[in-house]
């Protein structure tokens, strides 16, 4: 549990970082055209590590392994990501986070169908704080004022169902293949799956990439798609899907302030009690978990999936 609380922290700190990122970038780059570039660079940056992770595996890929990894990719970044950062748009960045962290409540679900994972009282608690800090955060009468807030709403939303999906199928297969494979191939396929539109849609695939933009894109790639996500399908691997996404009630924490100190959004009153809510949530699923409630984690999923010890990779 001390391991993936480690992972979970690092994931909440680089996805804090993304909205901002992303605003930044989005000044440059079409919203299709970045989802794109930013999981290419991803992928492709941690394709040795995959090969060498999965040569010391002794993991060969058959052909149902790639269909998941296509699946993954493409629900990930041609869905979720797609969405997210077109919504990203007509929100703040500290509004966007809030929404996107929502994503827990539809993994829970989807953990629970696809991999049969208990849904514990701890767990029932965990989200109601964190559900209450996430609401009272995005001021609802305040984003009913305009039509432009409620379209960003709704995609932010979609892409935070999406991902919901993604984290829990996530597991399904990440005990042989790995993380570091996982995450890299179903990014490639993923920005692969969204090339033909980029040149469908006419928009452009390396325009725009310039010495002024190209720190921003290369964080992104690097730092919040390529460790992030390997922070976060770690924290998958040694807890499951459904702890691993405190990272995901934990973010609102961080974005709020990156955003104030890098866009000078302002931080509320209401941000800062939905943050208490929050901060309480997180703490409640980080407390240490009944040996019944972690071997029903460990053995979560169709063919009862063996739990990975903290060594694994």
């Amino acid at each position: 549990m001390k391991k993936s609380i480690v992972f979970i922290l690092a994931a909440a700190f680089l996805f804090g970082t993304m909205e901002v990122a992303l605003k930044l970038a989005g000044s440059t780059f079409d919203p299709l055209q970045l989802t794109f570039l930013r999981f290419m660079i991803g992928g492709l940056c941690l394709l040795p590590f995959a090969i060498r992770d999965m040569r010391r595996r002794g993991c060969r890929l058959h052909a149902g392994d790639w269909v998941y990894l296509f699946l993954l990719g493409f629900v990930n970044v041609c869905i979720s990501m797609v969405l997210f950062q077109v919504g990203l748009k007509w929100l703040d960045a500290n509004l966007a986070a809030v929404i996107i962290s929502t994503n827990p409540v539809f993994t829970m679900v989807f953990a629970r169908v696809f991999l049969g994972e208990s849904f514990t009282l701890r767990k029932a608690g965990v989200l109601v704080l964190s559900i209450i800090g996430l609401v009272i955060v995005a001021n609802p009468p305040a984003l009913m004022s305009g039509m432009s807030d409620l379209r960003g709403i709704a995609l932010v939303l979609g892409a935070a169902v999406m991902f919901g999906l993604y984290s829990a199928l996530g597991k399904k297969r990440v005990a042989k293949i790995g993380g570091f494979a996982q995450n890299s191939l179903s990014f490639i396929l993923g920005s692969a799956a969204l090339f033909p539109v980029l040149l469908l849609t006419n928009r452009p695939v390396v325009g725009g990439i310039e010495l002024s933009s190209l720190p921003v894109l290369l964080y992104l790639g690097i730092c919040v798609t390529a460790l992030g996500y390997c922070c976060y399908l770690k924290a998958i691997e040694l807890s499951g899907p459904s702890t691993a996404s405190m990272a995901f009630f934990i973010k609102p924490v961080i974005a709020p302030i990156i955003a104030f100190t890098v866009l000078e959004e302002p931080v509320t009153i209401n941000l800062a009690v939905g943050i208490g809510f929050v901060l309480a949530g997180s703490l409640l699923g980080f407390a240490k978990s009944s040996p019944k409630s972690e071997d029903a984690v460990c053995a979560a999923g169709a063919g009862r999936l063996e739990c990975l010890d903290d060594g694994a990779a």
